[in-house]
């Protein structure tokens, strides 16, 4: 294909676009705008794809295509389509005009788009500026994704996943530009491969992610299984980050995803006749110790995840945990989760939790991050990995915390460390300075403490120094010092210069 547009093109001038907003809003803010725009373009143009396609095979017969584009995956009226937007991108009132487009392809498409677009507003004074500021703004966003390199007809960019990983890479950016606030929506894509590496999901099992940010971490885990026949199921508590994952669902072609907006503590909604539907796979990179969760409201839990006890009100990992562990299925159903190190070994209600956890045999793992992986934080996080139904009672406590790239900004992952960590798991051997299989016995003797130093052996031996040959080199190096003194005395006196 002469004219085929590349994953490096298309991200590159993406970026570009961001032009429009910086300066103007906080990536957290801009990224919604720029996201719906790229998603808007692709549907339009994968439309004017598609009725080309028809027109030809109709010969023209506009109620046949009409008839045949009513069956597709999605619907784009006339007044939603980019180009149409593109020819009102000098209207007065051009932020109206985008809002009302976003409504009506919504409509359109209801099962998938459903309130997908409702916190994004293109006619936002607050955010865009004033009339005359918001209208040059929007004029430039449509002419940035005018460009020929966004031309994303299938008939250019071919089958690959390009939109979705473009996709991917904006709200990277976006989660790197954002800071702290970036952990919130998106998980390293590395850490992410590690984690389907790890729980290893099969064909036509159940996957959930409870805290599901932009989708990111579910996508990777569905890609792990081989083929598409898998079910998607998540929920998100912020309403701006539920609508990215919708969307980059719809992008990867994931029509089958059940995405859910709702506090995941306190409200779930993935609910089947009143209980907690079960899940073959369960992963999350939940925000680290959050506060306020809703402690107050767990003992009335309908749902009576918290019978271990009450996570403190200050951090809620162990709520995350607890539920997690609550929706995986009886037999064979795993969780992995992202936590910060002091869930490991902190004690009170934690510590409580923790024990009944190891008690009931359910802790399968322990797994050691470097630091500084995490968009917003530098610390290290650990992988705790459950699974229900275990025929045995060892612990299997993996320290990957050396085996990373360094990076500018912040630390990565490579392929053979994300090989390392999954083969070490999988064959669950004790490795010198890398893992250790440890028995409950062994952990409770260490009071059901898993940090993860006292099961790894990581010391090591300082090369011993032979203090003789020190003294000797300290002597030798003092004689030439002295001999150098003498010489530049002699100089010194040669040129009438007395010391």
């Amino acid at each position: 294909m002469a004219n085929k547009i590349s994953q490096e093109q298309i991200n590159d001038t993406l970026w570009r676009a961001c032009d429009t907003f910086r300066g103007t809003l906080d990536p957290a803010q801009y990224k919604d705008y720029l996201l719906v725009m790229l998603f808007l373009k692709y549907v339009s143009d994968v439309w004017t794809d598609k009725r080309t396609a028809l027109a030809k095979k109709y010969e023209g017969d506009d109620v046949r295509i009409e008839r045949a584009l009513g069956r597709e995956r999605f619907v784009v009226p006339r007044e939603s389509h980019f180009q149409f937007l593109y020819e009102k991108r000098d209207a007065p009132n051009i932020g109206e005009i985008i809002n009302i487009a976003l409504e009506k392809i919504e409509d359109a498409n209801r099962a998938k788009l459903e309130n997908v677009f409702r916190n994004v507003d293109f006619n936002s004074e607050p955010y865009l500026g004033e009339t005359k500021d918001r209208n040059r703004r929007l004029k430039n966003l449509l002419d940035d994704f005018a460009n020929p390199v966004l031309d994303l007809r299938p008939s250019r960019i071919g089958k690959l996943d390009v939109i979705g990983n473009a996709y991917e890479y904006l709200i990277s950016k976006f989660a790197s530009d954002a800071g702290k606030k970036g952990g919130e929506f998106f998980t390293p894509p590395e850490v992410s491969i590690l984690l389907a590496k790890l729980l290893a999901p099969q064909s036509g099992e159940t996957i959930c992610d409870p805290a599901c940010g932009s989708g990111s971490l579910l996508i990777k885990v569905a890609r792990e299984v081989g083929s598409e026949d898998y079910y998607l199921y998540g929920q998100e508590v912020n309403g701006g980050t539920w609508a990215l994952c919708k969307m980059n669902m719809f992008l990867h072609n994931i029509d089958k995803a059940h995405i859910e907006w709702g506090d995941t503590l306190n409200s779930p909604k993935l609910v089947d006749d009143n209980h907690l539907k079960k899940f073959d796979v369960v992963v999350a990179n939940p925000p680290f110790s959050l506060g306020k969760w809703g402690a107050e409201n767990a003992a009335g839990d309908v749902f009576h995840r918290f019978y271990r006890g009450t996570p403190p009100k200050s951090k809620a990992d162990y709520a995350f945990i607890t539920h997690m562990v609550e929706t995986a299925a009886k037999d064979g159903g795993r969780v992995g989760v992202i936590v910060p190190h002091g869930v490991l070994f902190r004690g009170g209600a934690e510590g409580k939790i923790r024990t009944q956890l190891i008690d009931e045999n359910l802790l399968d793992g322990v797994v050691g991050l470097p630091a500084n992986l995490f968009f917003g934080t530098g610390i290290p996080a650990a992988i705790l990995l459950f699974r229900k139904g275990r025929e045995t009672s060892d612990v299997l406590f993996i320290d990957a915390s050396r085996d990373y790239e360094d990076g500018k900004n912040q630390n990565k992952l490579r392929d053979e460390d994300i090989a390392k960590i999954a083969a070490t798991f999988r064959g669950r051997q004790t490795v010198g300075k890398h893992s250790y299989r440890a028995s409950v016995e062994e952990i409770r003797e260490n009071e059901y403490n898993l940090n993860i130093p006292r099961y790894v052996d990581t010391f090591e031996q300082e090369e011993e120094i032979d203090v003789d040959s020190v003294h000797e080199d300290i002597v030798a190096i003092e004689r030439e010092l002295a001999s150098t003194r003498a010489k530049i005395n002699e100089h010194l006196k040669s040129l009438g210069i007395y010391v």
